[in-house]
């Protein structure tokens, strides 16, 4: 209720708004929730994703260009805030906009003015901005990457979106509201679900937020219509951890008779419970993601490592000694192609991040991936990145913020 007030307080003003939370909250649904209540309501919504316009476009993207301004420029075009001109402008994770383009949003904000990329034409505008980013902007402004006077203009009212765990009695209706949408664009019937279900789909934590949601019900909607839906058909969808445990062997979380008679205590214990098994789980997925790695990045070159046999009379000194028909070297002598493996591995072996049972840190991993991705494709930084399953740009953030450039 506390949201929906202050959507309301703000909504009938031009004032500035920035919107943060997690990614998949709706930040998008309440920038086109306070537009719709506006003044402007009978202008155009602009809406967009600054993380998505490569950084060499987007001044052009926000601002227009003029012919020949750059190759490929073959004729004017607007940018998106002259086309929101009257209306509202949302700015989705302005936290990825660069430092050029940050100042020249900083002079929108201030005063409508405006260049075109190539004119030295001052044109102006008068636009609603709604910025967001699921991004702690003033840990950005201190770290250098985001600037403060841009931080300061834009958080004139700032508006948190909580998680969609944190608001569990939103779940049910909103559910049951994407249900009906899907049920009929696909000409479907929804029967319904067991109790069971129903609480489990209010306890699963949703990572993914309302995306998530979202998607869940459309699955639903679509492969299990006219079933009536039990706990172990909802449990097939949901891809994080569950609440009552889940396929990844995860521990179970148990409730009602093993609670005590303390709903603080109760909840209190729930939570430190939750973040264990994320804990545990980040760490496993780390684990794996890094043995995935040293494997591929050593069975590309076709090499591999005999590993010692269980119940094997061969003492470790005294190795067996017959021979290899196909390259006619003994049994338990290295060639120097499998000196250069052990080595290798020995190397990995000695990495802090691979011994004993000292839990790493989710920067240091990250940080040793890249390394070794970079390591691998010889500073490749395009080849690292797709190893990596990250965005260029990301790549080139994570350098500038471990210090590997």
């Amino acid at each position: 209720m506390q949201l929906i007030d202050k959507i309301l307080q703000v909504a009938r003003t031009d004032i500035t708004i920035l919107l943060q939370g997690e990614s998949g909250v709706g930040k998008d649904v309440a920038a086109r929730t306070i537009h719709g209540l506006s003044r402007r309501s009978n202008k155009n919504l602009v809406i967009v994703n600054c993380g998505a316009i490569p950084e060499g476009i987007i001044e052009s993207e926000l601002f227009g260009h003029e012919k020949g301004s750059f190759t490929g420029a073959h004729e004017s075009r607007q940018g998106y805030f002259e086309k929101a001109d009257g209306g509202t402008i949302f700015l989705d994770e302005i936290g990825d906009t660069p430092k050029n383009v940050q100042v020249k949003l900083l002079r929108i904000l201030e005063s409508g003015e405006f260049y075109r990329v190539g004119s030295s034409q001052v044109r102006t505008t008068d636009v609603r901005i709604i910025a967001a980013t699921n991004r702690d902007l003033w840990k950005d402004v201190q770290k250098g990457d985001f600037r403060e006077d841009l931080y300061y203009r834009l958080e004139t009212v700032n508006i948190k979106i909580p998680p969609l765990r944190e608001r569990q009695d939103d779940i049910i209706p909103i559910f049951l509201k994407f249900v009906k949408e899907f049920a009929a664009k696909y000409d479907s019937v929804f029967q319904g679900f067991e109790d069971d279900a129903r609480e489990l789909l209010v306890s699963y934590r949703w990572p993914g937020n309302i995306r998530e949601l979202r998607n869940v019900a459309e699955q639903l909607v679509v492969l299990e219509r006219s079933q009536f839906i039990t706990r172990h058909i909802l449990s097939k969808y949901l891809k994080g951890r569950q609440h009552l445990g889940s396929p990844d062997n995860l521990p179970m979380i148990y409730t009602g008779e093993h609670h005590t008679d303390d709903p603080l205590y109760n909840r209190d214990r729930e939570l430190v419970y939750r973040a264990l098994i994320e804990l545990r789980k980040e760490i496993s997925d780390m684990k794996q993601l890094m043995g995935t790695f040293i494997y591929s990045s050593l069975g590309e070159r076709g090499q591999h490592r005999a590993l010692p046999v269980a119940g094997s009379n061969y003492p470790d000194d005294q190795p067996h000694r017959s021979h290899d028909r196909d390259y006619g070297m003994p049994i338990g002598m290295n060639s120097p192609e499998e000196d250069e493996v052990e080595q290798e591995f020995d190397e990995q072996e000695e990495n802090p991040l691979l011994n004993g049972d000292k839990i790493p840190s989710i920067e240091d991993a990250e940080k040793y991936l890249i390394k070794k991705a970079l390591d691998k494709y010889e500073g490749n930084r395009r080849k690292a990145s797709e190893a990596l399953g990250m965005s260029e740009r990301t790549l080139y953030r994570k350098l500038d913020q471990y210090g590997l450039v």
